[in-house]
């Protein structure tokens, strides 16, 4: 029998009207359409023109009045639809008004510029970023607002506004190391760092700060020199940079040994650090009113503590640097202050839903950075598991006692099933022990914050010396335990860098089945094991070649094999932590793979022979290696006549400025290229893209003449 008309209609409409009945249950995906929109404006092969907003602007405005006169029924999609719409707009306006000049050839000559941040390097070197930048013979038009410059060489005490005067090396921001990897040249582009670069000559103070300059960031410096004076050793060190968010007097080491022990996130100041410091504050205030009965009878303790409170959380957002998870943090923590005077419930999935809007909408690039994904993936899952169990286990079942201990662990499992597979994906290894390292610290973390408030609030009448004691202790413990977990065998896991759709499909497994009600949400199974079936088949590229050509990587049974010891460590470093290899570059240097000596290292891939040359005699070498080689990689430009392009393939230094760094693989006998610069978007240097993505061996094409 055929169905009615009238029934398949309803089912049709079925889902419109499930979402019509949940509307006041809906804000929260508010802004996960906003991220599709953005994320979709990121992804885009092409810069969008005028005409491409011109559109969205009037699709807007479709949804405004469709919204306004349509049927009821329609309502969720058509604001979904908008959601992606404004996310789009709002990524290339925000695209737009950041844009400024970025380095467009290498430099190296004097440098002038205000000191407006201090912090170290991967290689451990202290680093200045510099504002008002002058550079020698470079119009003011092309000079770069900001620049960051490690320093090798000899410097005096710097502190931010300083206007300094050095000879240094500059280049603009790479792109990615390879095919898919972390885009530093985007988040430079975001961040209006138009070079990067290093000197190995000394720093000249050329002016003082002028007064009232950099007035934050010269607090930030002077606090903590003041608690480095008052607690010299690393973990003084180590609770300053906490405190403050100035890691600039934190070893290596430290920092090295906090990841593998899965405490990096406690030196972030987020959430768990903007948390600590205005409950601390909250509960101090609130309680010391209390006890004041004068006071406690005729005003509102607990909403004076909350207004205390958010100045002091505004003060350590700026104090801090105001990075994404701090200023997620931070919005958060408004929007429970407010709920506290509006005498609401503060901590929910709404209120995490309009930290994100905010935040999205304000800074959208923040959607591609880990401490975003970090942040809300910890903050939403913690939201979500609590309010599950609130009823039943942790108001009926539990006894009181046993409450500190039950919250702790939850939240250490909550938090870690969140975050890893965004800490898997960024840092490519996982902590085995992190757990166990977040359960023995934790709790030494908010001594550790009450102690450093307690020190600021007496330092002015010369009592904090109990309270930095405290505070060092506190900092002692933490750093034994991250350095006795970074020890144990196993303690880190090597993962390998997953493959595009991954993460999204992870993401949308998750937000689905946080935030859908009912038994739908399992729904979000299927895509979660496809996720995890395309993690674990991903394939990693059979040889790489960095940007410059000065270091090739060939994939073997040993795992990566590098063609140089010593330089290009950062692209070096990336490869191997995406091949989910704990190798660092001399051991992979010494793999079986390359052969030949240090200028010409021999290889082969698949049937190609290759030879990768480097040094100053490359472009003399490149003749006798097109001789005995199918594919030659040199730093190089090569000369336009020598050799003849059917000798051999080159890929040369004017190559790669077009392709970017590649990934190659031979299919099907011919050689498959796959460039970084594969778009032309407004963060990439004006430059062609390389169109030939498969080129035949050239002897092969000789023999068959």
């Amino acid at each position: 029998m055929a169905a009615r008309p009238g029934n398949v209609l309803n089912r049709l409409l079925w889902p419109l009207r499930a979402l019509a009945e949940a509307r006041g249950l809906l804000f929260p995906w508010v802004p996960v359409f906003l991220g599709c929109g953005i994320a979709g404006w990121f992804a885009l092969p092409i810069e969008p023109g005028l005409g491409f907003y011109a559109v969205g602007a009037g699709m807007i405005l479709a949804q405004i009045v469709l919204h306004r006169f349509g049927p009821e029924l329609w309502h969720p999609p058509l604001v979904a639809l908008a959601c992606v719409l404004v996310g789009l707009m709002a990524a290339g306006l925000r695209a737009h008004m950041v844009a400024a000049p970025m380095l467009e050839q290498r430099y190296y000559g004097a440098v002038q510029g205000r000191v407006i941040a201090i912090d170290r390097s991967q290689s451990d070197a202290l680093r200045i970023t510099l504002d008002q930048v002058v550079l020698q013979d470079l119009p003011p038009a092309k000079t770069p607002l900001n620049v960051r410059i490690s320093l090798h060489g000899e410097y005096v005490s710097l502190d931010p506004g300083q206007i300094v005067l050095l000879t240094a090396s500059l280049a603009a921001p790479e792109g990615p190391a390879e095919p898919g990897g972390f885009d530093f040249r985007r988040m430079a582009y975001f961040q209006q760092l138009g070079a990067v670069g290093y000197t190995r000559s000394p720093v000249l103070l050329w002016a003082e700060a002028a007064a009232g300059t950099q007035a934050i960031n010269r607090l930030r410096t002077e606090l903590t020199r003041a608690m480095i004076a008052a607690v010299p050793s690393e973990a003084g060190a180590f609770a300053t940079g906490a405190m403050t968010g100035d890691r600039s007097a934190i070893s290596l080491d430290t920092v090295q040994a906090l990841r593998d022990s899965n405490l990096a996130h406690l030196l972030a100041i987020s959430g768990m650090n903007m948390a600590f410091i205005t409950g601390f504050v909250f509960a101090l205030l609130r309680s010391g009113l209390a006890l004041i009965p004068p006071v406690a009878l005729r005003v509102n303790s607990k909403k004076v503590a909350a207004v205390a409170a958010f100045a002091v959380a505004l003060f350590y957002l700026l104090l801090s640097g105001a990075n994404v998870a701090t200023v997620r943090a931070f919005l958060m923590v408004c929007v429970m202050l407010g709920a506290v005077l509006l005498d609401r419930r503060g901590l929910t999935m709404r209120s995490v839903a309009l930290a994100a809007v905010i935040l999205l909408l304000a800074q959208p690039e923040s959607l591609l950075e880990p401490g975003f994904q970090l942040s809300f993936a910890a903050t939403v899952v913690l939201i979500a598991g609590f309010s599950a169990l609130d009823r039943q286990i942790l108001r009926e079942k539990l006894p009181r006692w046993l409450m500190p201990v039950f919250t702790l662990v939850l939240t250490s499992v909550l938090a870690g099933v969140a975050t890893a597979p965004f800490a898997a994906a960024t840092f490519n290894r996982f902590t085995d022990y992190g757990l166990l390292a977040n359960l023995l610290t934790v709790p030494m973390m908010s001594v550790l914050m009450a102690a450093g408030a307690v020190a600021v609030l007496l330092a002015p009448i010369g009592l904090a010396g109990p309270a930095l004691w405290v505070m060092e202790q506190a900092g002692r413990w933490i750093l034994f335990v991250a350095h006795w977990v970074a020890g144990l065998e196993g303690a880190v896991t090597p993962i390998v860098q997953p493959g595009p759709m991954v993460m999204p499909l992870i993401t949308f497994a998750g937000v689905w089945a946080v935030l859908w009600r009912g038994q739908a949400r399992w729904i979000a199974a299927a895509p979660l094991v496809l996720a995890l079936g395309l993690w674990a088949a991903t394939e990693r590229p059979a040889l790489l070649i960095s940007s410059d050509g000065a270091l090739v990587g060939l994939m073997g049974e040993q795992g990566r094999a590098l063609s140089v010891a010593r330089g290009a460590g950062f692209t070096a470093d990336n490869w191997l932590q995406d091949d989910g290899d704990l190798a660092v570059q001399a051991e992979a240097y010494t793999r079986a793979g390359f052969s030949g000596p240090k200028g010409a290292r021999t290889f082969e891939l698949d049937g190609w022979r290759g030879v990768a040359l480097s040094g100053k005699v490359a472009p003399e070498a490149l003749i006798a290696a097109c001789a005995q080689a199918d594919l030659v990689v040199m730093p190089a430009a090569a000369a336009p006549v020598v050799p003849r392009p059917k000798d051999c393939i080159v890929i040369d230094r004017k190559m790669l400025d077009q392709t970017g760094a590649l990934a190659l693989s031979v299919r099907e006998g011919r050689l498959a290229l796959n460039p970084t610069r594969d778009a032309q978007r407004i963060w990439m240097a004006d430059k062609p893209i390389w169109q030939d993505r498969s080129l035949a061996k050239p002897h092969a094409v000789l023999a068959a003449q």
